[in-house]
């Protein structure tokens, strides 16, 4: 296992680095505006899996193979921004799933799997993601100790720290969904999420 000195610096870095705006948080952020807090869990589910997967992956050297097929990575990239983006198009309308109804009681939300993929994807798509865990693992890793286990419980820490990060994202846009809500500024609302979200598209796309 790991030392209690290496987990007294583990945890302080990456929930600097967690807590810091990104593509994840932003994501959280319109989500608890546009689908409430609850309901972004789902996606909260779906991004865990993608960020476990991805430092597994890396703790094990496989980031570094798929860090040398780069057109996986533009293909990955490309096709999740433009969801995202296209996504970020139809709330600015105030049209389809994700945007908030103009009666708040009202309108089909997107499905569980919906949320669960956005997240996943948003995880999963972004290269930086795979290089920043090739860099942050393994000056904590010891060669000494059993792999497995280090790494397992370095996982366990950063799911908890994502997750903890994402619900503070996600209930400070439901705090201004409800700020807004209340002065019936709903296709503003709409209009500011559905901006982030074609802002995460292009972030996913571009970066």
């Amino acid at each position: 296992m790991i030392s209690w000195a290496t987990l007294s610096v583990f945890v302080p870095t990456f929930l600097f680095v967690s807590l810091t705006p990104g593509m994840c948080m932003t994501l959280a952020m319109v989500l608890g505006m546009t689908q409430g807090v609850k309901r972004t869990l789902w996606m909260m589910i779906g991004e865990l899996l993608g960020v476990g997967l991805v430092a597994a992956a890396a703790g094990a050297g496989v980031a570094a193979l798929m860090l040398r097929q780069p057109e996986l990575f533009v293909l990955f990239k490309w096709v999740g921004g433009a969801y995202l983006g296209y996504l970020g198009i139809m709330m600015w309308r105030s049209r389809g799933r994700m945007a908030i109804p103009s009666e708040l009681d009202t309108g089909p939300p997107a499905s569980r799997l919906q949320l669960a993929t956005q997240g996943f994807v948003t995880a999963v798509a972004n290269p930086k993601g795979w290089a920043f865990f090739m860099v942050l693992l393994p000056p904590f890793l010891d060669s000494n100790r059993p792999l497995p286990g280090q790494l397992s419980l370095l996982i366990a820490v950063i799911l908890t720290i994502e997750f903890a990060s994402m619900l503070v994202y996600a209930t400070g846009g439901k705090t201004l969904r409800n700020v807004l809500g209340k002065s019936g500024n709903v296709r503003l609302l709409n209009r500011i999420a559905g901006t982030l979200m074609i802002g995460v598209g292009l972030w996913l796309a571009l970066g």
